[in-house]
């Protein structure tokens, strides 16, 4: 613990859905929901104006239609959130030299070492001033947690939302947190949270006085003496600076169980190139091929095998991938595959070197499906009201199962409802929504008016797909979204 509140801890409000209302205007004020659109689909964000309807993020995306059928349901543009990212980042970095990201929209950030904060004084004039900063440049919102350790910055943070600034003074942390839910604390998720409440305890306050002898013969050693120091307040974690990333997936959820083995085959393989695409994105190459396999009754498989040395060759990757596949059973159907390379390098060793030496099966993963909301949702985008059940183009995926020797028939354009688009007259817009061979365009863009719908035939000639156009910061924009 610190003497001073000098560790920041930034937590943008509601990142996905609100770079979607700064990117769209027409969805300014709106309830907006942002994450997979088929059938399996999860919520990755919602804003709060959704949130008045009891959407939250992790919540199936059919649940959420339920609650709020009038709002937007956009698919995941993550390039655009890592461009945002980087902004807000670099920002941050300006600050100090030890920042830690957690995630695209949060990070802890040490003031000390950057010289810019020694006090309460200091630190609040910094964290204010950077909030104006993320503001300007970005037109969003984020909510600054100020405090003598990295717990209770990041406790600040959220009391401070939206798009407020809370510091804790030293001195004063048991007393802030003694009426807090147990759940406020790091590391005590649902299963814990009850096994308290069983015993009578339910506050951060009645947690510690419980005792630290008490919570480790409830929880054990190593659980119960870290949760009686959060409870008193004390975490001596140092901000660590950003580390490189240790391993490269995507994975896709299908919305209809996949039963037929060529088929499996022909997505792994689809897979296999998107991640060597991510792979090569990112300046790396890897050494152990992942495969991921979710049945039909929510059983996990994972399974690898390692190279003699690195690779970035999708023909490699694809091999490796095939070759897992053919040690699991997907007999009653697969929901879910993914494909990972781990053991990240910098470099890349000659083909002749990437043989494999054995595989190395893992057993059954015991992934939660939650946690893996935010990388299912840009797998299960389908565009919108009224379109079909079909798994999406985005993810590879076609409606029928191809038969060998056969010829592949040209896919049918697909139209994600959020995805953005430029047509030949009417310049840039943004899929509202696709169905019965039609898709409904609102043409509009970052800093302009909201704009104008018009509807065309899935195959107008004069409709392409877009990239994202760079997000403006216009410095007025209300808060947009929670997290």
């Amino acid at each position: 613990m610190r003497a001073a509140p000098t560790i920041l801890h930034l937590d943008m409000d509601a990142f996905y859905a609100s770079v979607e209302q700064a990117s769209k205007p027409s969805l300014r004020g709106k309830a907006v929901i942002v994450g997979g659109l088929g059938p399996r689909g999860v919520v990755a964000t919602a804003s709060y104006e959704a949130r008045r309807f009891g959407v939250h993020s992790a919540m199936p995306t059919a649940q959420a239609r339920r609650l709020c059928p009038n709002g937007a349901y956009l698919i995941p543009r993550f390039s655009l959130y890592r461009q945002v990212s980087d902004v807000v980042m670099a920002l941050l970095r300006e600050l100090s030299p030890l920042v830690e990201p957690l995630s695209l929209d949060e990070a802890f950030v040490d003031l000390e070492a950057g010289g810019v904060a020694f006090d309460s004084r200091t630190a609040r004039t910094t964290g204010e001033r950077l909030r104006a900063d993320i503001r300007a440049a970005t037109g969003l919102s984020g909510s600054v947690g100020l405090a003598g350790s990295k717990m209770l910055a990041k406790v600040a943070s959220e009391e401070a939302k939206p798009a407020g600034l809370l510091l804790i003074e030293p001195g004063t942390e048991r007393e802030l947190l003694a009426p807090m839910s147990v759940r406020t604390l790091p590391g005590v998720g649902p299963a814990t949270g009850e096994h308290l409440r069983r015993a009578g305890i339910t506050t951060v306050g009645e947690l510690a006085e419980a005792g630290e002898d008490e919570l480790v013969r409830m929880l054990g050693r190593a659980h119960g003496v870290g949760l009686y120091r959060m409870a008193l307040g004390l975490d001596d974690r140092p901000v660590v600076a950003e580390r490189d990333a240790k391993s490269v997936s995507v994975e896709d959820t299908f919305d209809v169980d996949l039963h037929d083995r060529v088929r499996i085959r022909n997505e792994v393989q689809r897979l296999a190139d998107r991640c060597v695409q991510r792979l090569r994105g990112s300046g790396h190459s890897g050494r152990t091929i992942v495969l991921k396999v979710r049945r039909y009754d929510f059983s996990t498989l994972t399974r690898s095998e390692t190279l003699r040395g690195p690779t970035d060759d999708p023909a490699v990757v694809r091999e490796a991938a095939a070759r897992l596949l053919e040690g699991v059973d997907t007999t009653g159907g697969v929901r879910l595959l993914g494909v990972g390379v781990t053991g990240l390098a910098d470099y890349t060793q000659e083909d002749l070197f990437a043989q494999s030496l054995a595989a190395e099966p893992d057993g059954a993963d015991g992934a939660d499906e939650a946690a893996g909301a935010g990388r299912a949702a840009g797998a299960d985008g389908i565009g919108g009201p009224g379109a079909t059940g079909a798994p999406v183009e985005a993810s590879g995926v076609r409606a029928g199962a191809e038969q060998p020797g056969e010829p592949e028939p040209a896919p049918e354009r697909r139209w994600p409802a959020g995805s953005d688009v430029r047509h030949a007259v009417y310049g840039p817009g943004w899929v509202q929504g696709s169905g019965v061979g039609r898709v409904t365009v609102r043409f509009e863009q970052p800093g302009s008016e909201p704009g104008r719908v018009r509807t065309f035939r899935v195959d107008d000639p004069e409709l392409e797909p877009s990239d994202p156009l760079p997000l403006v910061g216009d410095g007025e924009q209300g808060p947009a979204g929670a997290a």
